[in-house]
């Protein structure tokens, strides 16, 4: 069933003069290389806990942590800040206009995809203000874990329960559509294809087949945590990436299942490189 856009005109002509600067552009393209480094890294980590080389199991915040203690770390942290501000802000003008699907019309699944656009945009937003602190500060000693912060204060809310099951399916089935697009595989159809080399394209599909399936298993994991969560009405059970990865490094063969799972988030971190280089991002 066709729907009417959700914003009206007075609100998407400002957004769109903005975003029709090519600065919008280069910063969305320096996201997609922030986000592709945050998740190599997060990867690296875990691969390493994995094989017995070091490592451990983090989340995308620990790896901000694990960039600001290298040398020069404020400096790449700067960089890496001001790309994950330009794909929160890529984000909020995909949440406006959907322009990969500009004069399609409007129905439940594009309404769906923009909500999607808006969360991700919060959360990279989020990321941002937290790598912000981090260049101030400095390294933090802080455990915190955003899901499970979260689910405790939804869980004290009037119907808490029903909301974290509703999140948790949601997590859950953004996981499964991952699975979904690593199997169709249509996500390189974003890619300029016609700059792209024979070799790149089909490294760019295995890659993000590989990395995208990846972040599925993960996401998959952390809605099934939710879920025990709000079954259990005891919000310290929802874990987030960190957590994620650890509960697979405790079932059986656990090392060898973080391990291709961590390889996958590494494939993602370079996918999202290649993203960076070669993704339409559309004019509006």
């Amino acid at each position: 069933m066709a729907l009417g856009d959700p914003f009206p005109e007075n609100i998407k002509q400002p957004v769109r003069q903005a975003a029709s600067s090519l600065w919008v552009e280069r910063l969305a393209r320096l996201g997609y290389a922030a986000k592709g480094l945050v998740y190599f890294i997060v990867g690296l980590l875990a691969a390493q806990a994995a094989f017995g080389s070091g490592g451990k199991t983090t989340d995308t915040s620990g790896a901000l942590e694990t960039i600001v203690t290298q040398p020069f770390g404020k400096f790449l942290l700067a960089i890496v800040t001001l790309g994950l501000i330009g794909y929160a802000l890529w984000r909020f003008v995909q949440t406006i206009f959907d322009p990969e699907h500009s004069g399609k019309k409007m129905n439940a699944k594009r309404i769906v995809k923009r909500l999607g656009y808006a969360f991700s945009a919060i959360a990279y937003f989020s990321l941002a203000v937290t790598s912000i602190k981090l260049i101030i500060m400095g390294s933090s000693s802080s455990d915190s874990d955003s899901v499970e912060d979260w689910t405790i204060y939804f869980l004290n809310q009037p119907f808490g329960r029903w909301l974290v099951v509703f999140l948790g399916l949601t997590v859950i089935a953004v996981g499964i559509s991952y699975l979904y697009q690593s199997y169709k595989g249509k996500f390189c159809n974003h890619f300029k294809l016609y700059q792209m080399s024979q070799t790149e394209q089909i490294w760019a599909m295995r890659l993000g087949r590989f990395g995208i399936a990846a972040r599925g298993i993960v996401f998959g994991i952390i809605g099934i945590f939710m879920i025990v969560a709000a079954i259990q009405l005891d919000g310290t059970q929802a874990r987030g990436l960190a957590g994620a990865l650890a509960a697979l490094a405790k079932q059986p063969f656990g090392p060898w299942i973080l391990g291709v799972v961590a390889l996958g988030l590494i494939a993602y971190g370079m996918y999202s490189v290649i993203e960076a280089r070669y993704r339409h991002i559309t004019n509006l």
